[in-house]
């Protein structure tokens, strides 16, 4: 009894201690709060009251010297207005604007057009800004009243101009920034199909979008991203087409994203899928403006974030990572065979190597008596099991992979053909692996190039060592375990509230014409269900087939 009442006293002394301090704090915080609360408002005020352009041209122009003058590409320009004594600034960046816009239509237009022009006939500010946004033959003229909105105008290419008199500052558009030349896309090669990619910058990337074709349903709005960073981000859509609650989806979880900078599409990719913990992608990245164009008239939404040259296309089923742009532009026959291929290559690179160790290991009665003596025999003198020889054989396989990525592009491929070659014959003339072993890791490695989808080639690699694991474990038994898991997880799995392994759950019979086969195109009458389309049918092929039905008629 006394040990328990002298545990027990020191116990409630602990936690009424403890109370009264988390109280203590808690009280605290909450005084805090309400003192910040109530200067908020004042603070807000007197920056925004400090940041404002007071209409001097000798403090303003100061102003942006402090602001801006620390960096060597930033230029600051004074000179006259014409024959006037009125004095005038502007300030551009060195590379991001043209400088000879600035030349011409700026400096040029300026001083040549007051050349004769008394100062009395500017007389007020009002008149003076609007006779410089008039006279000036620049595409877009803004104006700026603020110093933070001019910093950030004038470090994405605009050129600001101070006038003296002039109550805000003039934010003339001359921005011209380096970008490479539209060449065809490295990641999504195809034999038959245009030979166009995306580039870094997003209105080039736009404007490929609208040379598929005149369209007045294809809808772009333009959303910021970054905290200290800011990029231009465009959202694109068929207006009639896609669902609009799927666009509303989409605006909210790019408008959650907090971040400093967002270096590349990744980044939102990243972001906003519905799973971050799953190994499988659920936003298709491509580079192809046809595949982007093809995703938007089935109802889906487009990405594009300005500095990189991929696109993001949501919701995603696993189907479209196993499909290229080239399926359509073929014969249903050919691309059928070749998406059936693609199926078949996906299955031999997830399940190749852990269908060998399970037979080899667990199940040798189940091989051919013949092979099972050639397979034995072949691996006399190895000293590891099986499950240590395919793992130092796929390890090394995706070294080199990676190896051949990240060398220079004319020793890349090289390497990899020959370091493979020359490491699984050094391995097998060292008893290290068996021939066999070498063979079915040579066939995996083979099936994993045949996925059209990089980020999906890399999951099945990832999974493929699971499987691996799992049948050194139980044999068939942990591959068959394996697959029910994983199947489980893909039908949990949603991409923006679509079933990931939809048509198959649940099933739609009319999504199964462009599934694993591709059925012909004047069969595929209507867009995909599951995306919910406000416009379910599709017009064009309706007219395609009326036109050949004319055909037919006017022959007869």
């Amino acid at each position: 009894m006394q040990g328990f009442v002298a545990f027990i006293i020191p116990f409630l002394i602990f936690k009424l201690f403890n109370g009264l301090l988390l109280e203590k704090k808690k009280n605290g915080k909450i005084e805090m709060k309400e003192y910040t609360n109530q200067q908020e408002p004042d603070q807000q005020f007197s920056q925004e009251t400090v940041d404002q352009f007071i209409g001097d041209f000798n403090k303003d122009f100061e102003r942006m010297k402090k602001e801006l003058g620390h960096n060597w590409d930033v230029h600051f320009r004074e000179f006259q207005i014409g024959a006037t004594d009125i004095r005038a600034a502007i300030i551009f960046l060195d590379g991001l604007a043209d400088t000879e816009q600035i030349n011409k239509h700026i400096l040029k237009s300026i001083m040549e057009r007051f050349s004769n022009t008394s100062a009395s006939f500017f007389t007020e500010g009002d008149k003076l800004q609007s006779i410089m946004k008039n006279n000036i033959s620049i595409r877009d003229v803004l104006e700026e009243s603020t110093v933070q909105g001019t910093v950030g105008k004038v470090l994405t290419g605009y050129t600001a101009l101070f006038v003296d008199g002039m109550p805000n500052a003039l934010m003339l558009c001359t921005i011209n920034g380096k970008t490479r030349n539209i060449e065809e896309p490295i990641s999504e090669a195809v034999v038959r199909g245009p030979r166009v990619g995306f580039t870094e910058k997003l209105s080039d990337n736009t404007a490929l979008l609208r040379q598929q074709g005149e369209n007045q349903q294809l809808s772009i709005l333009q959303m910021g991203v970054g905290k200290r960073v800011k990029k231009r981000l465009v959202i694109a859509y068929m207006d009639e087409i896609v669902d609009p609650e799927l666009v509303e989806e989409v605006k909210k979880r790019i408008q959650t994203i907090d971040l400093d900078n967002l270096l590349e599409s990744g980044y939102i990719e990243q972001l906003i899928e519905d799973n971050y913990l799953s190994p499988f992608t659920q936003v298709q990245n491509t580079e192809r403006p046809d595949r982007v164009y093809g995703a938007l008239m089935e109802g889906r939404v487009a990405i594009l974030l300005d500095g990189t040259p991929f696109a993001l296309i949501v919701p995603v089923t696993i189907n479209m990572l196993l499909q290229s742009p080239e399926d359509y532009y073929e014969r249903w026959l050919p691309s059928s065979l070749i998406r059936l291929l693609r199926y078949l290559a996906a299955g031999i690179t997830l399940f190749a190597p852990s269908l060998y160790i399970a037979f080899v290991s667990f199940h040798q009665g189940l091989i051919p008596t013949k092979l099972a003596l050639s397979m034995m025999a072949t691996r006399e003198g190895v000293p590891f099991p099986a499950l240590i020889e395919a793992l130092i054989m796929e390890v090394a396989i995706e070294i080199l992979r990676e190896a051949g990525l990240r060398l220079p592009k004319p020793i890349g491929p090289t390497m990899g053909i020959v370091g493979g070659l020359v490491i699984g014959e050094a391995a097998v003339q060292a008893g290290i692996v068996s021939p066999i072993m070498v063979i079915v890791v040579a066939l995996t490695a083979i099936s994993s190039f045949a996925i059209p989808q990089y980020n999906a080639g890399i999951t099945l690699r990832m999974l493929r060592f699971v499987a691996m694991i799992s049948a050194a474990l139980f044999g068939l038994y942990g591959i068959i375990l394996f697959f029910l898991f994983l199947c489980s997880h893909l039908v949990k799995l949603k991409s923006f509230g679509v079933p990931y392994v939809s048509p198959t759950v649940p099933y739609r019979a009319g999504d199964w014409k462009d599934f694993m086969v591709r059925m012909p195109l004047m069969t595929m009458k209507r867009r995909p269900k599951l995306l919910q389309p406000k416009d379910s049918v599709r017009k064009g092929e309706i007219r395609g087939k009326e036109n050949n039905s004319y055909d037919h008629q006017s022959k007869r």
